[in-house]
């Protein structure tokens, strides 16, 4: 995965919940505090009853009889009634919250999310730009339809209060506007594999002119084929999340690719049989497109294949990226 700079932020929020930049769902954070309120509440009432009655009806002496404890009717009423009226009052709050959470604004801007392993992916609708973090205009409902390309992920912002399961082949829908700037992080929820706790991109809330700027940006306005193919390598493609590319050739779920370009590679055929191929254009294109088809030895064969999800002018882009690491 790219390093994606973490922002500097000093902590905001309460003990228990970070700050709430989305007041749409203020609702919530209201709710946790009242059930954390009433379970406080009921603690200390239960606990000490339980600590009186211990002392009250304990054994004095001996051969003292155990005074005999008939039912209360009304106590008892009063403890079925109460709770009742509670559970009643919760469903209804939290049941708003989840309607509100649920129905995004006809006037939503619409963003594609694609998550795989261990990465995210954003695309503009309008525009059709592809991010590696999610570039949002400030005061702007935000209507996230996504899916995974893998595995299930979990697409979770805590400083929105939006979390919701990221599934192979089918779509999910998820809906925030946030109304303060700033970088904040997205996790994923479900265990997805080795690099799961790596799997962190950010929701870059700026102004709109600084999102028409990035969107321009993304689009690849005024990049070489080396720099497009970088960005493609570590968003859209999310190549880096299982490549290292630094001198150091650090191994990773993929192999190291710096300085590859040009070298003798021996790799493993899908039917089991080892040969010798070069690491040229048509090789990258067809690991790429058909990944298990040829594996470097010595690595597992889990590359999910990019059929129909790159275009050529994307595919040779990252084939002249790859090119350039080198001395």
């Amino acid at each position: 995965m790219s390093a994606t700079p973490v922002p500097e932020n000093t902590w905001q929020g309460s003990f228990w919940l970070p700050e709430n930049v989305s007041p749409m769902t203020g609702g919530q954070d209201e709710l946790f505090y009242f059930i954390y309120g009433l379970s406080i509440f009921f603690f200390i009432i239960v606990v000490g009853f339980m600590v009186y009655f211990a002392w009250k009806y304990r054994k004095k002496k001996e051969g003292e009889k155990t005074i005999d404890i008939h039912g209360n009717t009304k106590l008892e009423i009063i403890w079925s009634v109460i709770p009742a009226i509670l559970f009643i009052v919760i469903f209804i709050w939290g049941f708003r919250d989840w309607v509100k959470l649920n129905v995004p604004p006809q006037d939503s801007m619409d963003v594609r999310v694609t998550g795989r392993k261990w990465d995210w992916s954003f695309m503009d609708v309008r525009t059709g730009a592809e991010t590696s973090d999610l570039f949002v205009p400030v005061n702007t409902a935000v209507r996230l339809t996504m899916s995974s390309a893998d595995v299930i992920h979990g697409f979770y912002v805590p400083q929105f209060r939006i979390n919701r399961d990221v599934l192979p082949n089918q779509y999910t829908v998820l809906w925030f506007k946030a109304e303060q700037e700033g970088s904040y992080p997205i996790l994923c929820t479900q265990y997805c594999g080795t690099k799961h706790s790596q799997m962190v991109r950010y929701v870059r809330v700026v102004s709109q002119a600084e999102y028409e700027k990035q969107m321009n940006a993304a689009q690849g306005a005024g990049l070489t084929p080396a720099q497009l193919g970088k960005k493609i390598f570590e968003g859209k493609g999310a190549c880096a999340s299982c490549h290292d590319v630094s001198k150091a050739k650090t191994r990773s779920v993929g192999p190291p690719l710096f300085g590859s370009y040009g070298e003798k590679q021996e790799i493993i055929l899908s039917n089991g049989k080892k040969e010798t191929v070069t690491f040229d254009d048509n090789y990258i294109r067809e690991s790429i497109l058909n990944p298990n088809y040829r594996v470097v030895v010595g690595y597992p064969s889990v590359m999910p294949s990019y059929q129909g999800q790159l275009n050529d002018k994307e595919l040779n882009s990252i084939a002249e990226y790859i090119k350039s690491l080198k001395e």
